[in-house]
């Protein structure tokens, strides 16, 4: 069957993701509190905008650390309000309405409302707030045009660029939240096609084994029944009738197993565990082997994948005696541990080369074993014994 297997999510994607928003929100803010650093040594030489007042330095003088304590608590707020991630224009309002007294808190609250409102809400908060830069210059007497042109500036420095920012940064989000939600969207229908590809070969296996394995079974039953019927003498009867059992045992088996095909489930019909066992080991026995068998430990309730996984290496193992060993005897051991099943089959060297024809066999009946029973987390051993027998064992852990 063909595997069509859809590519594995990228293991990187999500922490480099994570480390481009963490450091969107380290960055971001330390770049504001620069600029909030920067921008207070920028600051207007009058301070209240009149200009029969001193400049800063003729107001502050040696009281320098006076201002240090502005410059600090200035850019306190700004870091505060860099980690306000609700209600960013209730965050805005407040240093709107303080915009001379702490317009460090107006810079990074223009950006942060920008990236989580909508275009026109922080452009509109941005004309207001460029607006009353632009009153507060004009109306300054007498009228000087430098410092109209000073509060064009601090108003682009303080809210325009940040807005800018802002915005920016969100159309940049929208893009990759869009480009990573059409990856996503790729890899759901890759793995939809993989899905509808793979129920496809199974329906195609199933009817293949339908239209020729299940044929020739059938056919091999109905053909026992008959020679059950007409048999000319009760060991030819006895044979035809485990032809027939056996015929219709693996007939059930098989329907199971193309519901597995068919649909991804486990079908109608009970696939076979420990309980069955014995019904096995007699079907062994009625064609000629002799068989012992030997249950050590406490039985118990297991899951049944590990019941029918036991059975299997039972059942495998038995049709290897059959093939290869059919006059000599064999033992199978089931062992209940505390925290595992062991089972063992084991069989003696065969005193005379058999005379029935040989079985076909593809010789990957033991390996498929040794899969089944190590995707359970147990082991599997297989091999010749030193008297020439050979023994099948498997652990799982249950």
């Amino acid at each position: 069957m063909v595997e069509y297997r859809a590519p594995a999510r990228r293991a990187y994607a999500r922490p480099v993701r994570d480390l481009g928003r963490i450091g969107e929100r380290v960055a971001i803010p330390a770049l504001l509190a620069v600029a909030v650093f920067a921008f207070s040594f920028l600051a207007p030489g009058r301070p209240t905008g009149r200009l029969d007042q001193p400049t800063l330095d003729e107001l502050y003088g040696e009281r320098i650390m006076v201002f240090a304590g502005f410059l600090a608590l200035g850019c306190a707020v700004g870091a505060l309000v860099a980690r306000r991630w609700r209600w960013p224009l209730y965050v805005f309002a407040v240093p709107a309405w303080l915009i001379f007294g702490s317009w460090a808190g107006l810079l990074t609250a223009s950006y942060y409302a920008a990236v989580a409102r909508r275009r026109v809400v922080p452009v509109c908060l941005a004309v207001i707030v460029f607006t009353s830069y632009l009153v507060a210059a004009l109306t300054v007497y007498p009228f000087r045009i430098e410092f109209a042109i000073w509060a064009v500036l601090s108003a682009a420095l303080t809210v325009g660029l940040p807005t800018a920012v802002g915005l920016w940064v969100r159309e940049r989000r929208r893009v990759f939240a869009g480009l990573t939600e059409r990856a996503e969207q790729a890899e759901r229908e890759q793995q939809a096609r993989s899905e509808q590809a793979r129920t496809l070969e199974r329906a195609r296996i199933a009817r293949e084994m339908h239209d020729v394995v299940a044929h020739r079974v059938s056919l091999m039953v109905l053909h026992a029944g008959a020679l059950e019927v007409n048999a000319p003498d009760e060991p030819t009867a006895t044979a035809a009738a485990l032809i027939r059992t056996t015929g219709r045992d693996a007939l059930q088996e098989l329907r199971a197993a193309l519901g597995v095909l068919r649909s991804g489930d486990t079908g109608q019909a009970p696939l076979p565990t420990l309980d069955d066992l014995d019904n096995l080991l007699e079907q062994s026995r009625a064609a000629g082997i002799a068989l012992d068998r030997t249950v050590e430990g406490a039985p118990r309730a297991l899951p049944a994948t590990v019941e029918r996984t036991a059975y299997r290496v039972v059942q495998e193992a038995l049709t290897n005696v059959h093939k290869h060993a059919a006059d000599a005897a064999a033992s199978v051991v089931v062992r209940y541990l505390p925290d595992a099943l062991e089972v063992a089959v084991r069989n003696e060297p065969s005193s005379a080369p058999s005379s029935l024809p040989g079985l076909p066999g593809s010789g990957a009946g033991l390996a498929g074993l040794r899969e089944r029973v190590e995707l359970l987390g147990g082991t599997f051993e297989a091999g010749r014994r030193l008297d020439g027998g050979f023994a099948v064992s498997a652990r799982l852990p249950a």
